[in-house]
Order: C-alpha cells, then sequence, then structure tokens
C-alpha cells in the first residue's frame, strides 16, 4: 500500500492520575508496555505504545497523571512532561473516568484548550455502570463541556468499544507513511519496559507501606540465547524503607522477583534469570543529577 493511502500520526493521552491511561493503551498495542498498579502517580514517563494495522499506524504517548500541589521536582517534572507531550502530537485524547468531571478534569481540559489541538474526549469505566441508561446523559452532559472532536465511552479493562475509538482516532490523523515497523509496539528499550516491570511489581507488593519513593535501575541484562540474565537495584530514600521492601528474612523481595521473573518472561519470551538488590539513596526524588535518569521531560 502507498503511503498516500496510510494515515499516521501521535496521539497524547493525557489525564488525571490512576484514570486508566495505562491500561487503555496496554490493551490497545496488545501487550505490557506501561506500568498498571491500580494507584495514582505510577506513570512516571511519556510511554510511547505503537498500533499498527493495514491502514494506519497510531502513536500513543501515555503521559504521567496531572495533578495540583506539585511540591517536589519530581512531581513537577511529571507534570511539566505530560503538558510537553501535548505540544508535539496530532491529537490529544482526554480520560476521564465514567462522567465523575473534578477540578484536576477542568484544570486539564484548559490546559488542552489553550494548546488548540483536536481533542477526543474517553470516557472510561463504562462497565461499572450498573444502570447502561445514565450513559447517554452523561456523554450529553461531557459533550457541553468543550468542542470535542468526538466522545467515546469505552471500557479499557474489559477492552469494550475499543474498535470505535481507534476508527475516531485513525480518521483524525494526517496521511502518511508509517514512523515506526510494523512489528514494532513501543519506543521504549527492552532494558526500560524491564525496569518499570519491577516497579509494577513493587508498588503492587508494598501497597500503601511504601510512598512511591523508589525506582529500578537495572545494573545487568545479558542476553543469552536461552536464558536472559537480569541484575537490578531498587533505590529508596530512607532505610526504614528498605526494610519495607526486603521485609522479614527477605520474603517480601523474593516475592517481587518471582513475580517480576514471570512478568518479564511473559514480555520476553524467554526464560529469565532475575537477581534484586535494594539500596538507599537519600532525596532522590529533589535531585536533578538522577532524575535526569528518568528522561521524562525539563525540570
Amino acid at each position: 500500500m502507498s503511503d498516500q493511502h496510510r494515515r499516521c500520526g501521535y496521539v497524547a493521552l493525557i489525564g488525571k492520575p490512576n484514570v486508566g491511561k495505562s491500561t487503555l493503551l496496554n490493551r490497545i498495542i496488545g501487550t505490557k508496555i506501561s506500568l498498571v498498579a491500580g494507584k495514582p502517580q505510577t506513570t512516571r514517563h511519556n510511554i510511547t505504545g505503537i498500533y499498527t494495522d493495514k491502514h494506519a499506524q497510531i502513536v500513543f504517548v501515555d503521559t504521567p497523571g496531572i495533578h495540583f500541589g506539585a511540591k517536589r521536582l519530581l512531581n513537577r517534572m511529571l507534570n511539566n512532561s505530560a503538558l510537553a507531550a501535548v505540544d508535539n502530537v496530532d491529537l490529544v485524547l482526554f480520560m476521564v473516568d465514567k462522567g465523575v468531571w473534578r477540578a484536576e478534569d477542568e484544570h486539564i481540559l484548559e490546559l488542552i484548550t489553550a494548546a488548540a489541538k483536536p481533542c477526543l474526549l474517553c470516557v472510561n469505566k463504562v462497565d461499572e455502570l450498573k444502570d447502561k441508561q445514565v450513559l447517554l446523559p452523561i456523554i450529553a452532559a461531557l459533550s457541553q463541556k468543550a468542542d470535542f472532536a468526538a466522545v467515546v465511552p469505552v471500557s479499557a479493562r474489559t477492552g469494550a468499544n475499543l474498535k470505535p475509538l481507534r476508527v475516531e482516532i485513525i480518521k483524525r490523523l494526517p496521511r502518511a507513511g508509517f514512523a515506526f515497523d510494523k512489528e514494532q509496539v513501543s519506543s521504549r528499550s527492552d532494558r526500560f519496559i524491564i525496569a518499570e516491570l519491577i516497579r509494577e511489581q513493587l508498588i503492587r507488593i508494598t501497597e500503601d507501606e511504601l510512598p512511591y519513593s523508589i525506582y529500578v535501575e537495572l545494573e545487568e541484562f545479558d542476553e543469552g540465547t536461552e536464558l536472559v540474565k537480569i541484575s537490578a537495584t531498587v533505590w529508596v530514600e530512607k532505610n526504614s524503607q528498605r526494610a519495607i521492601v526486603i521485609g522479614r528474612q527477605g520474603k517480601r523481595l523474593k516475592t517481587v522477583g518471582v513475580r517480576s521473573r514471570k512478568s518479564i518472561e511473559r514480555f520476553l519470551q524467554k526464560r529469565i534469570y532475575l537477581r534484586l538488590w535494594v539500596k538507599e539513596k537519600t532525596g532522590w526524588q529533589d535531585n536533578p543529577e538522577i532524575l535526569s535518569k528518568f528522561e521524562i521531560g525539563d525540570i
């Protein structure tokens, strides 16, 4: 097929924390490339996920959730990263939670409007509505908020109504040749995704005991023909957090390792050997040198 019959463009996934952006991205792409932990503010990077069919290629940018009161340097960088993504895309996909419109949504809409980009409103978690008859009034009310290109209800968790969403996105993309190989599902490296898969398990297993004062750094990534050897350091801010991650007699860290290994094996489709260490680095969330490793935007 010639390029003049194809469409290709960049789409920013924007919304408040924990609205389901990463879940939607993973569902559309068909594999896990963005961290999903059921907790707000877990996405720290602009994750690029790539959906390709015969006629179109959608390059999604999954952004960190935009939030108020960004006091720490890391939080300010996350907000800046999300907002910068809007300036560099062809279309914005603004995601809200089944019609629960809050001050955060209003603030984000103002930022999108100021950017003057075409915007689709995606109403997520409609599977949680017991009475489906309330959906039409919800869509009608949200449609009045702005001049949206379209309003599409979906369930990122179940995958409901994703095909109509793709259709609405694709018909608004410019006619152009594909920017990436057809087989490519992300612009991020395997090393990056593996570190995120480990961090996901850390957040899930520590639950509310540990603030999100952790990051994962791969020390070794040795791809053998049959076995991949991976070593990673889990950095925390305090010694007390180190104890939480390791757990009594090392049981919690062992659980993190087992679950991370299974998740990474599903991603790589190879057997892996995983080693984890936990180390302390005080104040890393306000350290520009450390945060520069995240590659998440300007301060």
